[in-house]
């Protein structure tokens, strides 16, 4: 990771990787924040963005081991916003040109992004993008359940299950965690996950105390040329004071702030269990169900602008190395990862009882080559190949 950092790249990242002898590997270099001159350490805040979505899908999923609710159920038994959803018709240019869906959007298909719902963000331009951005769906200063009642006015992408397309399902699924528990989302996980795995540097508010230790947003000097040196700082990029002061939106799409040590005892927690640890957060059946690729063969995950990503499909809680590209360790078969959006990333691979965690921030690089070039090195390192 050096060589990122000296090649004015990324700021600082600290990484972990996990072997399944419970030993934990651990580097860190370069700046928390740049300007203040702080060098980084492996006690520093991030906002993690998307990897919230591992800790809500745990959520659904330890609700589920619980009972409350089968994962082909339509979500709209608990969410009645939800039911009677119609589709936009193909190539729609306005937003009520719409046909009925054919059928309801389960728990499974928000788990795994093919429920038809859209997140307005990746796609400018497009009639959902617009009334995404139009009904203020992303908006910090409405609930969770708000949200919910907005999106039942809104039509899908695609009909459910037929498709997959990054989204706010996960934020969906937050409310759902909610209206099943009787909780509040962050009291949920609090209670659930974070204070039973002593996760302490994990929530959605960073305290006065601490703030200190949050490491600075940066951007690349170009997001379409990641390889172009140059940083500048970028909290303007975010709602204001976001993760300073509480907000009425605890997403459990991308809301909350974290810690290296934080992320190394969830990836530990969902490993399968050593001979010196008795239990997993989750069943083993559970976990396995998590890791797998759910969509069908020969479907893969895309995203606008980007396109299909062959080989990569996508479980319960993130993506499935179905096949694994030139750029990645061909021995990553099976891994299941997932990345935020200022580029923290964590994985794991079951086959090979290895998993690793990346914390920095850099705006928008979750797909930069700093990432397959960790996960790479990592692999050869631990299998010696």
């Amino acid at each position: 990771m050096q060589r990122w950092v000296d090649a004015d790249l990324l700021p600082g990242v600290s990484v972990a990787v996990l072997t399944g002898d419970g030993k934990v590997h651990t580097h860190c270099t370069g700046m928390a924040d740049r300007e203040r001159g702080l060098a980084l350490r492996e006690d520093h805040l991030f906002r993690v963005f998307s990897n919230t979505k591992l800790v809500t899908s745990c959520a659904v999923l330890l609700l589920h081991e619980d009972g409350r609710f089968d994962l082909d159920e339509p979500v709209e038994r608990f969410l009645p916003a939800l039911a009677h959803r119609r589709v936009l018709r193909h190539g729609a240019r306005r937003i009520d040109d719409t046909v009925p869906a054919r059928s309801p959007i389960t728990i499974r298909h928000l788990l795994t992004h093919t429920a038809g719902l859209s997140y307005g963000m990746f796609d400018p331009g497009t009639t959902l993008f617009t009334a995404y951005v139009k009904q203020r769906v992303l908006a910090v200063d409405t609930t969770l359940a708000q949200m919910v009642d907005v999106l039942g006015g809104l039509p899908l992408a695609f009909e459910p299950g037929t498709d997959w397309m990054y989204s706010v399902a996960t934020d969906v699924l937050a409310r759902l965690v909610e209206v099943c528990s009787g909780q509040r989302f962050d009291r949920f996980i609090d209670e659930r996950i974070l204070q039973p795995l002593h996760m302490t540097d994990t929530a959605f508010v960073v305290p006065e105390g601490e703030r200190e230790r949050l490491a600075a947003l940066y951007v690349g000097a170009s997001l379409t040329d990641p390889m172009r040196p140059g940083l500048e700082r970028a909290e303007r990029l975010l709602p204001p004071q976001a993760n300073l002061r509480p907000v009425a939106r605890l997403s459990g799409g991308g809301g909350l702030v974290s810690s290296l040590g934080d992320m190394v005892k969830l990836l530990r927690a969902l490993m399968p269990a050593a001979a010196s640890r008795a239990s997993t957060l989750l069943k083993p059946s559970t976990f396995e169900a998590m890791i797998h690729n759910q969509l069908p063969p020969g479907r893969f995950i895309a995203f606008p602008g980007v396109g299909e990503l062959t080989g990569k499909g996508f479980g319960l809680a993130g993506g499935v190395v179905v096949t694994p590209a030139a750029s990645e360790h061909p021995d990553s078969t099976g891994e299941c990862y997932w990345g935020g959006v200022a580029a923290t990333q964590w994985w794991i691979s079951p086959r090979h009882r290895l998993a690793g965690a990346l914390m920095t921030q850099r705006w928008f690089g979750y797909a930069d080559p700093f990432v397959a070039d960790l996960k790479r090195e990592a692999y050869r390192a631990v299998l010696r190949r």
